[in-house]
């Protein structure tokens, strides 16, 4: 792996007291943008999108869920215009339980997955059936835009770009069907829906530059296409959505993990709980910001442990192909593999370390012949299935936080991420 400038750089040993040194991390942020201009590309105006394309009601006080509010009467309620209803308290979550002394922790393992637009590669059709037969669940970011068709995409006022204005193109109506059904079955099968935000607005003018008025204007509109889905497609032939979307979005990750700062004074008036915006950060265990827990991307070890690589495919593709979706063929199986190892380096070290959650984030894409697909695919098997894993998702990860002594996380931040402990002296 090279550093844009082309040289090597090696990085720190993972000590929890330095910043680390991550490889293509300045590459990481150019990346976002190559991607973003990349979907633009592929989806342009008259083309089609070629993306891959226990009971909540236990959740703890603070949490935005719907059966605290009131007692379901076991009936569903239509919402709005028919967009969305509530079906009830999302079953078969996680049950967040505080660790008793000396109890090791779990490993937690988050996979998540930005855009989520149920693409003609049904990508997120495969990922959930991946759920279900290892026994997890993941966090689907969505972006607004990709219930809205472009018809009607002067309803979207961007922050500091013209009405109808986006980086990504708009879906198609077919699209926004599947994208419909596999919302309402993923969130049945117990995984989280997030936010991606809207336009997917990178650099000059995108997320970095907005106001914190601005940021509460992009999520206004992010609720409101989706929780107008109906009036906005005319579909009547679909059924709504199972749950209350204002209720179940907790939080999500910004494009191109700018603007956290102004975004996340934006977001807590919004009783989110977290937010997956930041970048960097070794394997350490979460703190908050802003009153939110802060879920950032990853240092993993790369190339044998000499660099650090972040927790997401398009930092590997950064530095695998300069940003190029389809680079030479015959180095394929070679990234492949330091895909998935740096991956499950990074898991291993911290599973017979310090237990700090691991996070893999995606997109549904098939870039260079879709390696980092096979690569988190490869991960899931080998992950999912140990001893005391658990893959959950985003918000199940905050519900477990949030019954923790303080005390307990405040000991379990001090750990580096490969320091094997006596849980005895961390857990009491």
């Amino acid at each position: 792996m090279k550093s844009p400038s082309g040289r090597r750089r090696k990085a720190r040993a993972p000590r929890r007291t330095a910043p680390p040194r991550i490889l293509g991390l300045a590459v990481l942020l150019v990346a976002a943008s190559l991607v973003a201009g990349y979907l633009a590309l592929t989806r342009a105006d008259n083309t089609e999108p070629t993306a891959s394309s226990g009971t909540r009601g236990n959740t703890p006080k603070g949490s935005a869920g719907q059966s605290q509010e009131e007692p379901w009467d076991g009936k569903t309620k239509i919402l709005g215009d028919g967009s969305t209803s509530y079906t009830g308290p999302q079953t078969g979550e996680l049950k967040a339980v505080p660790l008793k002394p000396g109890e090791k922790p779990p490993q937690f393992v988050v996979f998540s997955w930005d855009g989520a637009l149920a693409g003609d590669d049904e990508l997120f059709q495969h990922y959930r059936k991946m759920a279900k037969e290892y026994d997890a669940h993941m966090t689907f970011f969505l972006t607004g835009i990709y219930l809205l068709p472009k018809s009607k995409r002067d309803l979207y006022a961007p922050p500091q770009h013209k009405k109808g204005a986006a980086a990504i193109s708009f879906p198609t109506d077919e699209h926004i069907r599947t994208t419909l059904e596999q919302l309402g079955k993923a969130w049945q099968e117990g995984n989280e829906i997030g936010t991606h935000f809207n336009g997917h607005f990178c650099g000059a003018k995108g997320g970095g530059d907005w106001s914190v008025e601005e940021w509460k204007s992009e999520i206004d509109q992010f609720y409101a296409m989706v929780e107008n889905w109906k009036t906005n497609t005319g579909f009547k032939d679909i059924a709504p959505l199972p749950f209350d979307f204002k209720k179940e979005v907790t939080g999500g990750r910004a494009p191109c993990l700018e603007g956290q700062a102004n975004l996340l004074k934006a977001a807590k008036g919004y009783g989110w709980r977290y937010d997956a915006s930041s970048a960097g950060d070794f394997q350490i265990w979460p703190t908050k910001k802003n009153g939110m827990w802060d879920f950032p991307l990853q240092a993993l070890p790369y190339d044998g442990g000499d660099y650090q690589g972040l927790s997401m495919d398009f930092n590997f593709l950064a530095n695998q192909s300069d940003g190029q979706v389809d680079g030479d063929p015959a180095r394929y199986p070679e990234w492949e593999k330091e895909t998935t190892d740096a991956y499950m380096a990074g898991f291993n070290r911290v599973y017979y370390g310090s237990r700090a959650p691991l996070f893999i984030g995606n997109h549904f894409e098939n870039w260079n012949g879709g390696i980092y697909m096979k690569s988190v695919d490869e991960v899931i098997k080998n992950v999912c299935t140990k001893k005391d894993v658990k893959c959950v998702s985003f918000r199940e990860l905050s519900d477990w936080l949030d019954v923790q002594k303080p005390e307990t996380l405040q000991t379990l931040r001090t750990l580096d991420p490969a320091q094997s402990t006596d849980w005895s002296t961390v857990v009491k």
